[in-house]
């Protein structure tokens, strides 16, 4: 079998170099639209287009509630007075935050309001940038407020099995980036974002400052840092309201970061972003000619370069607008921070555009609170008050929701248009038009009374699959065509008296094949987080380029199935999937069931639900497709195959075993 297939090899960064390559074309194509659209009525379809995107993949708003907002306690400094604040964006969804009002006998109300989400920190609004920042504004007669963002200082959203917030998570504390991580898994599945809930308590913070008879509810602003950083320029592309913005040091030219840094956080990253929907440099155009101050540092682990980019796209689509003097930078000589040079120029840039004034400040010395100071709740947990619901809580009860919905849909008659939308939610070509792989021959050998042929299957450019063909070590095989495939690569299970083995003394063929990112092509180099799979770099850049590790392994199994069918007499073949692949496996196997003649899945994730359920889970973000529980669930595809499907100990999204 001589083949063309393109040159490439499977090994740890395999998937790392084919994402990348697809990241470089996405870039080229972002370059090209940007380039042609000059005109403002081209800019303000954009702007229409890319607002309609982006709130389509965060899965929407919330609606407004009451915001019950309570003040539970006064501190006075010289010059502005902090108010302990809580409200709730959402029902039971506390907030905490610190007010930051001027002295009226200096500044004579009403004020400019400035909404400040805080970046990724232990002590959050307690921070001393992030306190300086609102002491630094209300010293300059406008009012402040800086609110702790989810799992930061008092909105740890989870607890462990005793009741404590500061929990050991498998060597590492569920707080931050990890929690954040987490919650992202499960708001995947329901076409959600870790950033819609970030972004609406911002948009819920500016309803209570323009609820305040103090703030001037025409004069908003954001500012924020990091993890606030891009929160703040979420906020400024959806929010009319905000008049001003400075978002400061956060990773905003995405293909840059992929190629340095890297992924980071849930929120950090949109489905689609370098597909069809706005990246981190759009946000900055999205309301121009809103006046915006983008903030780096030189030192910045988020590379300077980045912001500079972005910078220059944006401020030249302000050039085209007419409004070049309302996109500005300011590069700080400093790592990533928001230090004392930032916040003067974010306050120098909200006195210009929200008081009308150019002038100099300066930051004096500050007499900071405490962290027990700033602390809003009796316990310093929003999630120890009456009534509280986490991020995992407003997770689960749409799940809830949505199961009954499926329920109602699986049952009705039009069952081949729904593995239909499946097909289209994976993003695999149509299943009349799919490509069978070209293959490669490798060595033949002999092992524990089998014969092992080494082949390589090359599916698409850039993507090798390693696999083994075994057979019976004399004589021919009975006819009998097994596609096998483990979680562990194409050797996990063949060891001697091992299930490749004992299918082989009965006389099979067993093709042990690795999709892409296990055996030899999984990632090794990027664990961060305790249990957020080995290669959750990888699978983000994914989701950023609209794909899913589930569709594209889905993908490989489906090749593999065609080529053994068509290399094997044409008979369908019998599927055995170990492990996490056991999902693109049923996947496989219920978009093509005449490809298959049995199947048989052993220790995979019985349901997506459980992912929501178990709020905590091990190595799944590999598992969940953007938007699939409001379409179907595991069961559902399970339930397509009837008798030809057997589950064999079916796992929680923790990977302990399904009870009965």
């Amino acid at each position: 079998m001589e083949s063309t297939a393109p040159a490439g090899r499977a090994d740890h960064d395999m998937m790392h170099r084919y994402l990348l390559s697809l990241v470089d074309r996405a870039a080229e194509r972002w370059q090209a639209e940007y380039e042609a659209r000059t005109e403002p009525e081209q800019i303000a379809a954009y702007q229409a287009d890319a607002r309609r995107r982006l709130l389509e993949v965060l899965g929407g708003l919330p609606e407004r509630t009451p915001l019950n907002a309570r003040t539970t306690g006064t501190i006075r400094r010289e010059g502005y007075t902090v108010e302990k604040v809580i409200l709730e964006s959402q029902p039971g969804f506390g907030v905490t935050g610190l007010l930051f009002l001027p002295d009226p006998n200096r500044f004579p109300p009403p004020y400019p309001g400035v909404v400040e989400p805080v970046g990724h920190t232990g002590n959050g609004k307690a921070h001393g940038e992030y306190q300086s920042m609102g002491a630094l504004l209300a010293l300059n007669g406008m009012v402040a407020l800086v609110y702790d963002a989810i799992d930061e200082s008092e909105r740890v959203q989870y607890r462990g099995e005793r009741g404590d917030y500061d929990f050991d998570m498998w060597g590492s504390h569920l707080h931050g980036t990890y929690g954040h991580q987490m919650v992202g898994i499960g708001s995947i599945l329901l076409g959600r974002n870790t950033a819609r809930l970030e972004i609406w308590d911002t948009m819920r913070c500016i309803d209570y400052l323009q609820s305040r008879p103090e703030v001037n509810p025409d004069r908003i602003g954001c500012t924020g840092n990091s993890g606030g950083g891009i929160v703040t320029a979420y906020v400024v592309a959806l929010d009319d309201r905000v008049g001003a913005a400075a978002p400061s040091c956060y990773g905003n030219a995405l293909p840059t970061l992929l190629k340095t840094l890297g992924p980071q956080d849930a929120e950090h990253h949109t489905y689609a972003s370098l597909a069809d929907a706005p990246q981190a440099t759009d946000l900055l155009m999205m309301r121009a000619p809103v006046p915006i101050l983008l903030c780096a540092g030189t030192k910045d682990f988020f590379h300077v370069d980045g912001s500079w980019w972005s910078f220059r796209c944006a401020k030249r689509l302000y050039t085209r607008l007419g409004f070049a003097e309302r996109m500005d930078i300011l590069e700080n000589d400093a790592p990533h921070n928001y230090n004392r040079t930032q916040r003067e120029g974010i306050a120098r840039w909200m006195a210009r555009w929200l008081q009308g004034e150019d002038r100099v400040i300066r930051e004096p010395e500050l007499a900071l609170l405490t962290d027990d100071e700033a602390r809003c709740t009796p316990t310093g947990q929003v999630m120890d008050l009456p009534g509280a619901r986490s991020a995992y809580d407003l997770n689960d009860e749409y799940e809830r929701e949505l199961a009954a919905r499926r329920v109602q849909a699986w049952a009705g008659p039009d069952r081949a248009e729904r593995i239909e939308g499946v097909r289209r939610l994976l993003g695999i070509p149509p299943l009349d038009n799919l490509p069978v792989p070209e293959v490669r021959q490798g060595e033949q050998r002999r092992t524990g009374g089998m014969r092992v042929h080494d082949l390589t299957l090359h599916p698409e450019p850039g993507i090798v699959l390693p696999a083994c063909l075994y057979g019976p070590e004399g004589g021919q095989p009975a006819g009998r065509v097994v596609l096998y495939v483990h979680e562990a690569g194409r050797e996990a299970d063949a060891g001697a008296a091992g299930p490749i083995e004992a299918l082989v003394r009965k006389g099979a063929r067993v093709l042990a094949v690795e999709v892409r990112g296990t055996g030899l092509s999984q990632q090794v180099n990027q664990n961060k987080w305790g249990k957020i799979d080995q290669d959750w770099k990888d699978i983000s850049i994914a989701y950023c380029l609209g794909r899913s590790y589930v569709g594209m392994r889905t993908q490989d199994v489906l090749a593999a199935a065609q080529w053994a069918a068509g290399q094997f007499g044409g008979e369908a073949v019998d599927l055995v999937a170990v492990g996490h692949v056991g999902v693109p496996a049923l996947h496989a196997a219920a978009l093509r069931p005449d490809l298959f003649a049995s199947v048989t899945l052993r220790g995979t994730l019985a349901s997506w639900a459980s992912v929501l359920e178990r709020r905590v889970t091990i190595n799944q973000y590999g598992n969940v497709v953007q938007g699939a529980l409001l379409e179907y669930d595991l069961p559902d595809l399970a339930g397509t195959l009837g008798r030809k499907l057997t589950i064999e100990d079916p796992r929680d999204a923790t990977g302990q075993p399904v009870k009965a």
